[in-house]
């Protein structure tokens, strides 16, 4: 179906599993933060979830099936790998942040954290609003030079430095549907870095 994969780096199966344990975790920690606060995990509306759009999109919506916790959902979109490019050409808010998050329980849902670009100018933002928590869940944790360091509450998997693509990351606006995490064949990435 994609014959431009060179090789799967993590499975549908591993993902799965993963994406609902981290939920689990996040769950307890969001509920003990209610109840710290003197709320009802249940009966509050002190849960904000933030998918950083598109890539993370297919990883939030399995991540919050699996969280038995009231919550909304305010997403946001950043650019930062625009077209063809391989590496972060820089974060830009591409839309704008939700408005209400004084005092509730954030959560920031990223595909990927690699340079820590993206995840910076969104902590940043979302954390000038003054929220009572504020966390952040990635599926991948690209173990590369960072530009800036982030830290992050949740990760799904580390990878090595290769650039990836399926389950909601692509390439050029491609292969966000592949079910598993892969690294597209070193044909298609040479391709992009000659043109540019």
């Amino acid at each position: 179906m994609f014959p431009e994969i060179e090789r799967t780096l993590v499975t549908r199966g591993q993902i799965a599993a993963r994406v609902a344990e981290m939920a689990r975790d996040i769950a307890r920690d969001l509920k003990a933060d209610l109840i710290r606060d003197g709320h009802s995990a249940l009966d509050e509306d002190r849960v904000v979830l933030i998918p950083v759009m598109t890539g993370a999109m297919i990883f939030a919506a399995d991540l919050i099936r699996e969280m038995p916790v009231k919550l909304a959902i305010g997403l946001v979109t950043v650019s930062s790998y625009p077209g063809q490019s391989v590496s972060s050409k820089g974060a830009q808010l591409a839309s704008a942040l939700p408005d209400n998050l004084a005092g509730k329980h954030v959560l920031v849902i990223d595909d990927i954290l690699d340079s820590g670009q993206t995840l910076a100018l969104v902590r940043e933002v979302v954390g000038a609003q003054k929220p009572a928590s504020l966390r952040i869940a990635v599926l991948l944790d690209k173990k590369t030079a960072r530009v800036r360091e982030v830290p992050v509450d949740y990760v799904g998997f580390e990878i090595p430095d290769e650039f990836v693509v399926g389950y909601g990351l692509d390439y050029d606006g491609y292969y966000r549907n592949h079910p598993e995490i892969a690294v597209l064949s070193k044909s298609v990435l040479d391709a992009a870095e000659q043109r540019g």
